[in-house]
């Protein structure tokens, strides 16, 4: 079982920028790869950034693939998207996932553990 925790989440203008965390607990976090997912409102959940066990690979979203960085710290257990260049269409509530897939997987049903969210919002 791993537990996740996110934080970092806040209201900011376009333009800025924002550093969400997303600190594990329980089971080794650093046997599985980790992601981030957001869902705006009456939109389902979709694919944001996903890093490989070991931060040795990382995939992005095409929309966010320019302005947005997954990183990993498995020291801290603690998984970070930075995120630059924010529009107001980058607000959502923002999900870290936790996958025990070793192959990339951009969908909700490939990753076993969820935290509860951060809610961003992006003013123009």
């Amino acid at each position: 079982q791993v537990q996740l925790h996110e934080s970092g989440g806040g209201l900011v203008q376009a333009g800025d920028s924002l550093r969400l965390s997303c600190a594990a607990s329980g089971r080794t976090s650093s046997s599985y790869a980790m992601g981030w997912f957001r869902q705006a409102p009456g939109k389902e959940r979709e694919f944001v950034a996903r890093i490989s066990r070991m931060g040795a690979n990382t995939y992005l979203a095409d929309s966010v693939k320019d302005r947005f960085t997954i990183s990993r710290d498995d020291a801290k257990s603690t998984v970070y998207l930075q995120m630059n260049s924010l529009k107001p269409e980058d607000t959502a509530v923002y999900y870290c996932a936790a996958s025990s897939r070793v192959v990339v997987v951009t969908e909700v049903h490939g990753y076993d553990y969820w935290g509860q969210g951060t809610q961003v919002t992006v003013s123009s």
